[in-house]
């Protein structure tokens, strides 16, 4: 027993002594009343107190006041009494009276016979772990409340089953759905019928369960029934032993972006087929204009053989062969110029009723019996301006394609309404504009067309007709003529069911005239005097014969030099008949300005294949302008001179003659080029108008000159050495003129040594880009 006795001291003292010695926990006893009885080291880290400062206080002097006032202290102590141990966490204080978290532990002391001796109590400052805690917690609920305030995505978790476990806001905004509602429902109700039925949602669940993730794309329903195309990303959820938990889905609504882009696309393949439109049109517009010399030298020397040769029945026979095919060739012509928008047009303020109706018996003869034709013209027609003469051809065009798509006879339907274009129909649409517009439809009931046709139905020389059966400009030349009316059109059709062809002219506001007739063509000469001026040998050669065979007297000019020299020699001269395409300087309407001056009374009368917009603006003949289109009859000549020449009045060549610019962006700067090269002057203005300024040009400094005292210019560009006066001589007067003019000098050569100019300048180094003219350009606006 004494050794039993001795070895419980020995532990009682090494145990006393290493609670005493612990720093990291506060242990100390208590009484029964909750006085502190013994203090540790750790007592005095944790809690600041020193054992004589502690010892024979009450407990509560650790606890927070709010905690004193709700009796926590003693609440602690009579759960020990009564269980043996109290475990809790709060709020303590220190000496100095900050708090700390404690995790606090109370335990009854019992003594030997049972009866309750008091407490011990085992304090651990926590708050590191606690400020942890909490900072997990608050990140857990600031991640409900983004998940919940998503309102752009539906995300939402499912169980490994697939059933949705919880449903945020974004989720409810885009299927519609409460989370009451869906909650506990399997996540498939969200496909379409036949995805869920293939099996398409579990598919999305084992890729996801298999390599962590599942994304797609495709057609969702929402609660009411709509579809809306959706972006979806399955994630799987495991826990820490790699058990699937679940999964994490997020889906989101993009179909406007699909809309958008599909919009986008549409844009690109109209943009690219407006461009490949243009560029072809340019092409052909080039082509045309050579042809119809050719044709009007063949044409010319026919008529002169028929008049010789018309009493020879074998030569009169194969003489009309060859005028015929000059004939077919100058429709295929005219059908490239139509096509590349370059046809001068004659337009007029019409109302399409009349003149659609006024068609009737003209297209029942070229369709057949086998063919009804209906005509429905909505009421309240608006008026368009459009050259009637040439839409009629399109409609008849249009006409004859709609009766080789029926062979066995069917119906075809012209329909007249008023239209409204807006900014989604357009933006699909290059360089077509919202607004008010006349609406023809010519619908067929043939066999109608496969898309891929219709994308390249107005393509010319596309065709499907077997060979030889078509040129295939029908329908280019339909398009071409629109365009270049300001107005657009479009094709519907599928196989077996028809094709409608819809045009869209725009609106006129102004009054409308009564259709104008076709001239009656009638051979009839005189004996006035003539100027014919034409580069070519052979036109030239050919048109003097005929009109001295009509008894003109002719004179005849190779260039506008010449021409000019005639004119100021004082020669008497009745009309002056000028090719509009002449090589070199001046161009051909700036000769005819300066005839007419010369000799008021001088009328003009042009002619060409192709006008290169000299005299033909927005696709429209200038006002007061004559043209004579190659190729031509001798009929037609002899009319249309007859005609000019019994007009009153004079040609008002000066005011409608002068170079123009065409329409730009608002604010686009107006250029005036002056260059003695008229290639590169052509060249360098279609560039300033892509850029989306107003170009002007001239060869002519003191034409420029007189020009700068007339109307505004915001930007000189001049070569350096112009005939007649240097670029820096032009620009310097140019700026005396206008001081608020800025100067680009254009040379092949660096610029010269010259005394410090007094005004903006820039030079532009040829052969310059697009983009150099660009930059150049736009560092010379105000």
């Amino acid at each position: 027993m004494p050794n039993e006795r001795r070895s419980s001291n020995t532990i009682q003292h090494w145990t006393d002594k290493w609670v005493s010695s612990v720093s990291d926990y506060s242990i100390f006893a208590v009484s029964l009343d909750g006085q502190i009885l013994t203090w540790n080291a750790g007592g005095t880290v944790i809690h600041g107190y020193e054992p004589a400062e502690i010892i024979g206080q009450r407990l509560d002097i650790l606890y927070t006041h709010e905690d004193r006032q709700k009796g926590v202290t003693a609440h602690g102590l009579e759960i020990a009494r009564r269980t043996g141990r109290h475990d809790t966490e709060g709020w303590r204080l220190r000496k100095d009276g900050g708090a700390f978290w404690a995790s606090v532990v109370i335990n009854a002391l019992h003594a030997e016979d049972g009866h309750m001796a008091g407490f011990v109590k085992i304090v651990r400052d926590m708050t590191d772990k606690k400020a942890a805690h909490d900072a997990v917690l608050e990140s857990e609920r600031r991640f409900r409340m983004l998940v919940h305030g998503v309102t752009d995505y539906a995300i939402f978790m499912l169980s490994p089953e697939g059933l949705v476990t919880n449903w945020n806001a974004g989720a409810r905004r885009i299927k519609g759905y409460t989370a009451e509602e869906i909650i506990g429902s399997h996540f498939s109700r969200f496909y379409l019928p036949e995805d869920a039925a293939s099996g398409l949602p579990q598919r999305g669940l084992s890729i996801a369960a298999r390599d962590g993730r599942f994304e797609a794309e495709g057609w969702r329903v929402r609660k009411d029934g709509t579809r809306f195309w959706a972006h979806v990303v399955i994630d799987a959820i495991r826990e820490d032993d790699g058990t699937l938990a679940g999964f994490a889905k997020i889906t989101r609504d993009i179909t406007e972006r699909m809309e958008s882009n599909r919009l986008l696309e549409d844009a690109k393949k109209a943009l690219f087929q407006s461009q490949k439109m243009e560029a072809i049109g340019k092409l052909t517009g080039g082509v045309a204009h050579d042809f119809n010399n050719v044709l009007q030298v063949l044409r010319g020397n026919l008529e002169l053989l028929d008049r010789r040769h018309s009493g020879d029945v074998w030569t009169r026979e194969r003489l009309d062969k060859a005028i015929d095919a000059v004939e077919r060739g100058a429709k295929l012509a005219s059908q490239l110029l139509a096509f590349g928008r370059q046809q001068p047009l004659q337009p007029v303020v019409i109302n399409l009723a009349a003149a659609i109706r006024g068609m009737d018996d003209l297209l029942r003869r070229a369709l057949g019996e086998t063919i009804d034709v209906e005509t429905v013209v909505a009421g309240g027609l608006w008026n368009t301006l459009v050259d009637i003469h040439q839409l009629e051809n399109v409609i008849l065009n249009l006409a004859i394609n709609a009766r080789d798509a029926m062979p066995e006879g069917g119906r075809l339907t012209m329909e007249l309404a008023n239209a409204m274009l807006d900014d989604g129909y357009v933006a699909g649409v290059p360089d077509v504009t919202a607004g008010q517009y006349v609406m023809l439809a010519v619908t067929d009931t043939g066999t109608g067309m496969p898309p891929d046709v219709v994308e390249r139905a107005f393509d010319p020389f596309f065709t499907t007709k077997p060979e030889g059966q078509g040129t295939g400009l029908g329908l280019s030349t339909a398009y071409g003529f629109v365009r270049q009316s300001g107005g657009h059109a479009r094709i519907y059709s599928e196989p077996g069911h028809g094709t409608t062809i819809r045009i869209y002219l725009p609106r006129s506001t102004g009054i409308a005239v009564e259709p104008p007739a076709r001239p009656a063509v009638k051979l009839q000469g005189g004996t006035e005097t003539i100027l014919v001026v034409e580069d070519d040998p052979k036109v030239q050669s050919t048109v003097v014969d005929t009109l001295s065979g009509l008894g003109y007297r002719v004179l005849k000019a190779d260039s506008t030099q010449q021409a000019l020299t005639v004119i100021r020699s004082g020669v008497h001269l009745d009309l002056l008949f000028t090719d509009v395409v002449m090589p070199g300087l001046p161009r051909s309407t700036e000769m005819a300005a300066q005839a007419v001056q010369l000799l008021p009374g001088l009328k003009v009368l042009f002619t060409s294949g192709y006008t290169q917009n000299a005299i033909v603006h927005g696709g429209r003949l200038d006002p007061g302008v004559e043209l004579l289109s190659k190729p031509y009859s001798r009929e037609q000549l002899a009319s249309k001179i007859r005609h000019i020449l019994q007009t009153a009045g004079t040609t008002d060549v000066d005011a409608d003659l002068t170079p123009r610019a065409t329409t730009a962006e608002p604010n686009g700067l107006r250029v005036l080029l002056v260059d003695d090269d008229l290639a590169l002057l052509e060249a360098a203005s279609e560039l300033i108008k892509m850029l989306g300024h107003v170009p002007v040009m001239t060869g002519s400094p003191d034409e420029a000159l007189r020009w700068f005292g007339e109307r505004p210019f915001d930007v000189l560009v001049a070569d350096l050495a112009i005939p007649g006066k240097s670029g820096i001589e032009l620009a310097e007067k140019a700026v005396a003129l206008q001081p608020a003019l800025r100067v680009i000098f254009a040379s092949g050569s660096e610029m010269p040594d010259a005394p410090p100019l007094t005004f903006r300048w820039k030079a532009l180094r040829k052969p310059y880009t697009l983009d150099e003219l660009s930059v150049v350009l736009d560092s010379a606006r105000p």
